[in-house]
This record gives C-alpha cells, structure tokens and sequence, in this order.
C-alpha cells in the first residue's frame, strides 16, 4: 500500500538504491554550493505552500496484518483509533479507517488529521504518556508490517467532512517523478471540473515525510458498477482526456485500491 512498507509491495532496494545515487548526482549537479542547495530547498518549500492547503496535516497509517488474526486485529484497531478520536486532549481527528477489499489483501488503512505539524507534535506527546499508547500496542501482535507518511491537503481539495453515504472508497496512489508536483497539481486542477460533474471528491493529498513525490486522492461510491458508469461520463467531458494523458506522463506508476469503512470510521 503506497509503495511504502507492505509485504506486497514491489520496491526492489537495488533498484531504489541505484536511483538514490542517481538523484544525489543531479543534486549534486544542479545543488553543488551551499546557496544552491538552500535555494533548492526554498523552492520546494514554496511548491508546498503554492499547492497546499496549509490548515492541517494529514497521517497515514497502513498496517499489514496477519491473515489468521483480522478480527482481532480490528477489534484492537477499534479501541485504539476510536479512543484517540473521543480523546478531547488530543490534538487529533480521525478521518476514516480502512479495510482493503481490492489491492494488498489483509491491509488495513488509517487516515489521521492533526492541527498541522505542533498539533501532530502535541498528540504524539500526550499519546506516548496516555492509555492510548497500551491500546497501540495491543494491536502490534497482530500486525505483519506497519508504514506511516505525513501529507498536506491540495488547497483545492479540502478533505470531505465526517459523513455516512455508504458503498465503496477507492484511494489512488501516483508516485510523482521528483520536481513534478507543481506541474501535476495545475494540470489535474484544470481537469478536475469533469469528476466533479459526476461525484464528490473525499480528498487529495500530497506527501511531505516518508515516501515522498507521492499523491494520493480519495472517491467513494454506491459501488464499483457506479464507479464505472460515473468514470465512462467523466471521459465524454472535454478536457479529461488530456488531464489523464499529462498527469500518466509525471507519474511513475500509480496504483488503485478498493477499500471498505470499518464501523467506526467517521467516513463511511
């Protein structure tokens, strides 16, 4: 899930180191001096505050879980997200957790937003020091693998408040090529309009720690035969055709998954 930590994943290490070295190339090509190097990093932080909504900062959560122990395990996740949820000290809301149904079997997602980076850094604190930290741990046995990311909302794309509409989620992932993010994000801006005319956005999202260059936005449907119908009209819109055929071109590889609310995500 996300490319980050699940068993299933595809990353090859001698494939990723061999590109870590080819980056640390170009950077060291384009970034050679201190100054260039610090005026690379304002230029990324300026992409960030161009194309983020800068309100909130969103964490993901994705546990692999070992297939023998899924109702243990949900009934561990449940006290541990539903009690930071109620938990009023806590700096922290819960979006929406998780079950895969189509993508890496035996995965569970957990969306978590935080009052920007001190609220992440405030709930963090008061989670080590709490209760909640022994319901965490309660879950670990029956977990296989656990990956977490940080990431900012699209300013254009506030995440979707708490509701119960039913069916299905599907969260598509794009690992972005470095530096495209900009692009990517006024391209599919402009493209957007066409989803829109057919079904309500959940949320986007752009990464900003852990696996970087990475975005991810949410839809949710009746079902996948509404998934189908309401992407075949997005087609016949002028203009979305030419958003998909630019963003497919930043993008390394992109990933789709099919996922089903647990009973106590506030989006389901």
């Amino acid at each position: 899930m996300f490319r980050l930590a699940a068993k299933s994943a595809t990353f090859k290490p001698d494939v990723a180191f061999r590109g870590a070295q080819r980056s640390i190339s170009v950077q060291s090509l384009l970034h050679g001096s201190p100054d260039a190097r610090k005026a690379g990093e304002i230029e990324i932080q300026q992409h960030s505050r161009l194309v983020a909504r800068g309100k909130y900062v969103h964490g993901f959560e994705v546990h692999q879980v070992k297939p023998d122990s899924i109702d243990e395990y949900k009934a561990a996740a449940e006290r541990y997200y539903a009690g930071i949820k109620d938990d009023p000290r806590l700096h922290v809301k819960l979006t929406g957790s998780w079950e895969t149904l189509v993508g890496n079997q035996d995965t569970f997602v957990h969306i978590l937003e935080y009052e920007n980076y001190a609220g992440y850094d405030k709930t963090v604190g008061l989670i080590r020091n709490s209760e909640h930290a022994k319901s965490y741990k309660a879950l670990l046995p029956y977990v296989t693998s656990r990956s977490a990311q940080l990431a900012q909302e699209f300013a254009f794309f506030p995440t979707a408040p708490p509701h119960a509409q039913g069916g299905v989620f599907e969260l598509r992932s794009y690992q972005l090529k470095p530096g495209t993010l900009l692009e990517w994000e006024n391209t599919w801006r402009r493209g957007i309009e066409a989803r829109r005319k057919f079904v309500a956005p959940v949320g986007a999202w752009f990464s900003q720690i852990g696996r970087l260059h990475q975005v991810h936005h949410m839809w949710q449907y009746p079902s996948l035969e509404a998934r189908k119908e309401t992407r075949e009209m997005a087609w016949q819109i002028d203009g979305w055709a030419e958003t998909v055929s630019k963003t497919a071109q930043l993008a390394k590889f992109m990933d789709s998954f099919i996922l089903l609310p647990l009973p106590y995500s506030p989006l389901k």
